[in-house]
């Protein structure tokens, strides 16, 4: 620590500043490159988790700290009452992208949705709960999600989120939303009552334990959907963006969903979020129906812009499938793993005999970072770019705390 820092009062676990909604912090972090982090006593660990799936290309990527470096001299805020160059690109760019291996899709230059930037999944899901809203009218303003879902923390995405017992400390929660079952299309169809404006869900519950949709599932609420006049939305906030193998994770179950949104990996850990909706969706915004103060400023989209292009330059889905591929054979294969489920790289170890919270805990006491996503399953999401010889030393790691 700098004797500067030290005069200034450097960050203490001592006492924590912060409000107490994630317990008090096991260490500090201080720097990052690649798939390693450095607490504040020098001490390296292996980052298996991303920062929650958002630093798929890694820690402090150079084209991105570049990116960000040089648009910080440039333009750093304008309004939304005008435009910039980084967002424009970074729309065309996802639209384009959105439509990869999608029957029916314009070919390049031409634009199938339109987008609207946010800080974060969380809005991002905020601007897709009002945009079913608007495209239902009074009346038909239902969202249907599913148990064990995660949207948001927000009041809206917070009831969208098909997790009850996360929302009793906070009702009454803003009415308009119903949850089902996962995977089960006889209770969605129950459920489609003509107050519904939307279908919501995830290709892959992440917080809910990393359980991947089938393509079946998928292709009966699309089917439902188109039936009904309904809205079928997609959250890809943690799935999308190479994270499961393709683009979007969705793009592996037959369907071209209305809305689709994202975040985590999109700006590699500058907050920005986006939801895309089919053109004529989001046709039924107009001015000041929604807004955001710093939505898609320059900073944040200059770094989504550095981003997309570097996970396209390495092709980051195929990359995430053939190492996800074989973490999931591998883990297979050790001792204590009852099973390997996901997609790419966002996969969940289910544990038998271990205490998923005890052995992340031990992970992390030997420079290995994981989480418990349930009490017997851990989540990693590493990054997309990790190579061989890093997964080789998770495995091993793996190996001897499972041993």
């Amino acid at each position: 620590m700098t004797a500067h820092a030290q005069a200034m009062g450097a960050p203490s676990l001592d006492h924590c500043p912060l409000m107490p909604t994630y317990g008090p912090p096991s260490l500090q972090l201080v720097r990052g490159e690649g798939v390693w982090l450095w607490d504040k006593d020098g001490r390296r660990y292996l980052d298996l988790l991303s920062g929650l799936a958002v630093t798929s290309l890694g820690h402090s990527h150079p084209a991105v700290a570049e990116a960000l470096y040089t648009q910080a001299q440039t333009l750093v805020h304008v309004s939304n009452l005008f435009g910039t160059e980084p967002g424009w690109h970074v729309a065309q760019t996802l639209d384009r992208l959105l439509g990869v291996g999608q029957p029916g899709w314009p070919a390049a230059g031409g634009m199938r949705g339109q987008v609207f930037f946010a800080n974060s999944g969380a809005e991002a899901n905020e601007c897709a709960l009002k945009l079913a809203r608007r495209f239902g009218g009074r009346g038909r303003h239902v969202v249907v999600s599913a148990f064990n879902s995660f949207h948001g923390r927000t009041l809206a995405t917070l009831h969208a989120t098909g997790q009850p017992a996360k929302h009793e400390a906070f009702q009454p929660l803003p009415e308009g939303f119903r949850h089902v079952a996962w995977q089960d299309l006889a209770a969605l169809e129950a459920a489609l009552d003509p107050s519904v404006a939307a279908v919501l869900l995830e290709p892959v519950q992440g917080e809910g334990g990393v359980h991947p949709a089938t393509a079946a599932y998928f292709q009966g609420v699309r089917r439902l959907c188109d039936e009904r006049g309904i809205l079928f939305m997609v959250d890809e906030v943690q799935t999308g963006l190479g994270r499961c193998g393709s683009w979007f994770a969705h793009q592996q179950l037959g369907v071209v969903p209305d809305v689709v949104t994202m975040a985590k990996a999109l700006g590699n850990g500058v907050p920005i979020g986006a939801c895309w909706a089919k053109t004529e969706v989001a046709a039924v915004f107009g001015p000041g129906d929604h807004a955001t103060t710093y939505g898609g400023q320059p900073l944040a989209a200059a770094a989504a812009g550095a981003v997309l292009a570097v996970m396209e330059a390495e092709d980051v889905p195929a990359r995430a499938q053939r190492s996800g591929e074989r973490l999931t054979q591998e883990a297979r294969g050790l001792k204590g793993v009852k099973e390997v489920r996901g997609r790419g790289l966002l996969l969940a170890l289910e544990l038998a005999g271990h205490d998923a919270p005890g052995v992340a805990a031990r992970l992390l006491d030997g420079g290995v970072i994981v989480n418990a996503i349930t009490p017997t399953a851990l989540r990693l999401a590493p990054s997309l770019l990790i190579n061989d010889e890093e997964l080789d030393i998770a495995l091993g790691a793996l190996r001897e705390v499972l041993t």
